[in-house]
């Protein structure tokens, strides 16, 4: 049981602690769960319980709490060479090798790597790039992006702002001119009568509406995630991409993959662009850069647009921006093992993205017989990332009334049984970690089949 006593880790984690994407009403009741280590894709709280974390940290701790190869490639770095920049023409060798690989590994025939500390601020810094090339090139309203609703691309002020979130009201975001297109979830915003491949035709007219309007000299970028991850774990519908991509290569729009939760094996394949069939102009990188071991963040720039890029700066003499701690050489030297545990066998052992291609059957057994409930509407889901929508009617779609906070009652009722999920909205998200084993993923749906049928006789 968790302690509210004064003096307890809950208790002063409240005290001290101002905490992001929380419900207060849950930390007020529960307290916070602090955690002290893990082992495997297990989390330990001060009390000594544990918990399968089917959330992987947040998306990306996808090798497990305590890979050995991981944590001896931070410390023979720590030893060797523990800090420094990529400012100035001075960059380690960890991080020029880091840049090798990504290139190597990315669906370009070359790449050019910039590097931050988070996918938000990739994104970010992604859009200063795209605005810079626009004013280098002689076109200064060059600077509208489009992305989607219910997309998500980080908290930055800018990052925000292509976060096709309502939340991002509050603080009075987006920015002028980010637009954001429909969310191209076919269950959920597809018309009565509306066939899926309907649907897709519609969300490319709609593209090309926005371009005529907006102007296509105006637009300087559109940047998706192949599979919307804090959107609900959200499959683009059937020919998403295929019906997009070549109308914005003809207005000449730069196509950003944003790969924060999809890249490095989460749906299957190295990159979720790949999933998909189709090769963007940039890359956006984080999480499962590192397997979580590192806070690291990277754009990979295409030839096309890195060689755009590359003769505006040579102009200008520098690109003025960058990061302290960016190319981190302890990152760096984590990202390399991370590549290599995640795509091509480390230590004997086999690529762990050949486990989530051997468990993404059973995790989509697993997601289907839980969706015969009769207050699941849909499951949906790539790879090791899905989702169940949760519904007071399944036949009319009806959500329960937000005010039960149905997600939140299931994700906590989880927590008691020794599972961590996500909730988001009226969806519960799983995306666990890539080392899990069948009994594991037989493990995780016994205990949310136990918190579903709990929650829904509460609330139905």
């Amino acid at each position: 049981m968790r302690d509210h006593t004064p003096n307890s880790w809950e208790a002063r984690a409240d005290a001290h602690g101002f905490h992001g994407f929380t419900d207060l009403t849950s930390l007020r009741e529960r307290g916070a769960v602090v955690l002290t280590h893990g082992e495997g894709p297990y989390v330990f709280d001060v009390h000594g319980n544990s918990y399968l974390d089917a959330n992987s940290g947040l998306w990306n701790m996808v090798a497990g709490f305590d890979h050995p190869g991981l944590a001896a490639a931070a410390r023979a770095q720590y030893d060797r060479f523990p800090g420094y920049h990529s400012i100035f023409g001075r960059i380690s060798d960890q991080a020029v090798m880091l840049s090798e690989k990504l290139s190597e590994v990315s669906p370009f025939e070359q790449a050019k790597v910039f590097y931050t500390n988070s996918g938000s601020e990739a994104n970010d810094t992604l859009v200063k790039m795209l605005w810079l090339l626009g004013a280098h090139e002689g076109r200064p309203g060059r600077r509208k992006i489009i992305t989607r609703k219910n997309a998500y691309h980080g908290v930055t002020a800018v990052a925000a702002s292509m976060t096709g979130k309502p939340y991002n009201d509050l603080f009075g975001l987006p920015l002028p001119g980010f637009i954001h297109l429909t969310c191209p979830h076919y269950w959920r915003e597809g018309l009565p009568g509306e066939s899926e491949a309907e649907f897709t035709s519609r969300l490319g007219s709609e593209l090309e509406e926005v371009i005529a309007r907006e102007g296509a000299d105006t637009i300087a970028g559109f940047v998706a995630e192949p599979v919307m991850g804090a959107g609900g774990a959200i499959p683009p519908s059937e020919g998403y991409f295929d019906t997009v991509i070549p109308i914005l290569r003809a207005h000449g729009i730069p196509v950003v993959s944003d790969e924060v939760i999809c890249g490095f094996g989460r749906t299957g394949h190295d990159w979720g662009c790949v999933r998909y069939g189709f090769v963007p102009d940039a890359i956006i990188s984080s999480k499962n850069l590192t397997a979580g071991y590192f806070p690291m963040g990277a754009i990979i720039l295409g030839p096309e647009l890195g060689g755009r890029l590359s003769r505006a700066v040579d102009e200008i003499g520098e690109f003025p921006h960058a990061f302290t701690a960016a190319g981190h050489p302890v990152g760096a030297a984590i990202a390399l093992k991370a590549i290599e545990v995640i795509m091509e066998g480390a230590d004997g052992e086999a690529p762990l993205v050949d486990n989530v291609r051997s468990l993404t059957p059973a995790f989509e057994a697993g997601l289907a017989r839980l969706a015969e409930h009769p207050n699941i509407g849909e499951w949906r889901g790539v790879g090791l990332m899905g989702a169940l929508e949760a519904v007071r009617d399944k036949a009319a779609k009806t959500p329960f009334d937000s005010h039960l906070s149905v997600s939140e009652r299931i994700a906590n009722t989880c927590a008691d049984l020794g599972l961590i999920c996500r909730p988001l909205g009226q969806s519960v998200v799983l995306c666990p970690p890539f080392i899990l084993t069948e009994a594991q993923i037989g493990e995780m749906f016994s205990k949310l089949a136990s918190a579903l049928d709990k929650v829904f006789d509460e609330v139905a």
